[in-house]
């Protein structure tokens, strides 16, 4: 399993987070559970399984909702 941080261009509402974390949960991989985007901060935290899915492919998805990624932070847990 890996632990991520990604940060994005600012979020300019609600509905933004709710696109992006529905978009984000809906990746098989990705621990649901862990999912929290963050308005005020503009970033998403969230844990998912490297043997599934890989970072690449969950900023592929965000950026096809619209949003810009600008970084991202991955560790090992």
């Amino acid at each position: 399993m890996k632990k991520t941080t990604i940060q994005l261009e600012t979020l300019t509402c609600p509905s933004c987070l709710q696109k992006i974390n529905n978009a984000v949960k809906g990746l098989d991989g990705v621990d649901k559970d862990s999912v929290n985007v963050m308005f005020n901060s503009s970033k998403v935290k969230l844990e998912f399984d490297d043997t599934k899915l890989d970072i690449d492919k969950i900023e592929q998805v965000i950026k096809s909702q619209g949003y810009e990624v600008i970084k991202s932070n991955t560790k090992d847990i």
